[in-house]
């Protein structure tokens, strides 16, 4: 059956600034993208209905009586084995938010009318960007259980010490891990393939390395923690998620973030993730346009695509950066930094869109990509979008 995965309107700019620059599934969480959750699960390819300016890089491919499922939602067994007996004119439900019917797009604003079928089972959503790094433990259990299963590890090295069932650490072809010490004892350790783990690191599970990236020497995991493909890491990290293609190669703390693709974190860039008084962090949120109380006592930096930060930069509590955003100098920027924003804690100007596709060019061809039209296209569109925020 074709598959599509589908935006709602609030959840996508809900999760603004991480989805300007994709759907809600292209989100990394766990191990995977939710999208590459669903292919496996289902074994298809999923195709996309997102806004309109995404639609060209992430297409949509729909056939008549399409199964549709909510974007948000990552694939659990239980939640499967109810989306595989829908039938048309039905729509699974879970707190009267739509989870999957079968149909066309033009369907999705008649689900009320259809029979509605009660999910009750427990589901793992995306509903705020704090979601991502929340929840990320639980999505990284269940993406090792499926991605391991009935296949075996690359051996593992002798000069690795290992604390806790060695069972729990999975290697693909072509993943290294020397003279370090891994430890299980609170969730598995998943080393993707061309991944490495250099001497002297210390990571605590869960814990993913994804294809072709690295921990630096003597870095620092506390899990649970995600680090996506083509990255470069070292330092300090604790329960954040970075989706692919980011750099935080040098010393620093990085704490109950999210970090995008295509960002650099200079040298001794750190951020707060506690504020001094142990209350709750607030943030801002782009569809309320407003700081709200995300409940959480630890909560750190969110970072959209293509931002960066020079050496030394202090990030504080809750900070939220937009897209092609460059900070640097001293002391703490604001909390919120709005996309293509230049500067730091004395003002900032705005980032000259031909400034940012010059950089990006360089950053593409280093991993041997090329900007394309149609990136250029979305980030311009962006740019048009955020004006309010940088006025």
């Amino acid at each position: 059956m074709n598959v599509i995965l589908f935006d709602q309107e609030y959840s996508w700019k809900n999760l603004l600034p991480l989805t300007y620059t994709r759907p809600v599934s292209e989100i990394r969480i766990g191990i995977l993208t939710i999208k590459q959750k669903w292919d496996l699960e289902l074994n298809t390819v999923c195709s996309y209905l997102t806004q309109d300016f995404l639609s060209k890089k992430f297409p949509l491919v729909e056939t008549p009586n399409s199964l549709f499922i909510n974007s948000s939602i990552c694939p659990t067994p239980a939640l499967i084995t109810e989306i595989k007996k829908l039938k048309p004119q039905q729509v699974l439900i879970h707190n009267n938010e739509a989870l999957a019917f079968i149909g066309e797009s033009k369907n999705i604003k008649e689900n009320f009318s259809r029979e509605k079928i009660n999910f009750n089972g427990n589901i793992l959503t995306i509903v705020n960007v704090w979601d991502i790094f929340q929840k990320n433990g639980e999505a990284l259990k269940l993406d090792f259980e499926l991605l391991t299963k009935n296949k075996k590890s690359k051996p593992l090295s002798n000069s690795v010490t290992v604390i806790g069932n060695k069972d729990l650490i999975f290697l693909e072809e072509g993943a290294k891990a020397e003279a370090c010490i891994f430890n299980t004892s609170a969730g598995p350790i998943y080393l993707a393939k061309d991944a490495e783990v250099m001497e002297g690191s210390v990571v605590r599970g869960p814990f993913a390395l994804g294809e072709h990236s690295a921990l630096k020497l003597s870095t620092k995991i506390y899990g649970p923690t995600t680090i996506g493909p083509h990255c470069k890491v070292g330092g300090e990290v604790n329960n954040s998620v970075i989706f692919g293609f980011s750099n935080k190669a040098h010393d620093g703390f990085l704490g109950n973030s999210v970090i995008a693709e295509w960002c650099n974190l200079g040298a001794d860039t750190n951020n707060s993730n506690l504020k001094n008084n142990y209350g709750n962090v607030k943030l801002f949120n782009y569809a309320q346009n407003k700081m709200v109380d995300s409940g959480l006592q630890f909560c750190g930096l969110i970072m959209g695509d293509h931002s960066k930060s020079g050496i030394n930069t202090m990030f504080n509590t809750g900070t939220v950066v937009g897209v092609g955003a460059n900070i640097f100098g001293g002391s703490f920027p604001a909390t919120h930094i709005p996309s293509f924003s230049w500067g730091g804690s004395e003002g900032f100007e705005t980032y000259r869109l031909e400034k940012l596709f010059e950089t990006a060019e360089k950053v593409y061809e280093r991993r041997g990509l090329k900007l394309d039209k149609t990136e250029k296209e979305i980030l311009t569109s962006i740019f048009e979008q955020t004006k309010e925020f940088r006025n």
